[in-house]
C-alpha cells in the first residue's frame, strides 16, 4: 500500500516571519493557534495539510521541516525504521483526539515523521 504524505511541519526561529514568508510565496492562508504559536495551513483541495510553528523545547521542535507519512501503527513503524538504520528523534506521542506521531532520523540524518490517525 502506498504511504502518502499526511502533513508537512515547518519549525522556525521566528514563526510569524516564516508564516508571512510561506503565505506570500505559496498563497497559504493560516489559522494561528496562539497558545502554541502554531499556524495551521487552512485546508484546500490543492494544499498538503501542514503548519508553521515556533522552534524550541530542545530536540522536540528543532528548526527545519518534517514530512509525516501515514502508518498503520507508530510503534511498529518506529521499530521497523530502527531496524533499517534509523534513530529516534522524537518518541511516539499522542495528539489528543487526532492520532499518534513520532519522528525518526533516517541513516543520513533526515527527519521523517510517522503518523497514525486515531481510529
Amino acid at each position: 500500500m502506498t504511504r502518502p504524505a499526511a502533513w508537512v511541519d515547518i519549525t522556525a526561529t521566528d514563526a510569524a516571519r516564516s508564516r508571512a514568508f510561506y503565505g506570500e510565496l505559496f498563497g497559504w492562508p493560516f489559522d494561528v493557534v496562539e497558545e502554541i504559536d502554531y499556524g495551521v495551513v487552512a485546508p484546500g483541495p490543492e494544499r498538503l495539510p501542514g503548519g508553521v510553528g515556533q522552534a524550541g523545547d530542545g530536540n522536540r521542535h528543532p528548526v527545519g521541516m518534517v514530512t509525516y507519512f501515514i502508518v498503520d501503527d507508530v510503534p511498529t513503524a518506529l521499530a521497523r525504521a530502527l531496524g533499517l538504520g534509523a534513530t529516534t528523534a522524537v518518541e511516539p506521542w499522542d495528539v489528543p483526539g487526532m492520532g499518534t506521531m513520532a519522528v525518526v532520523l533516517d541513516p543520513d540524518g533526515t527527519r521523517v515523521g510517522l503518523w497514525a490517525p486515531a481510529s
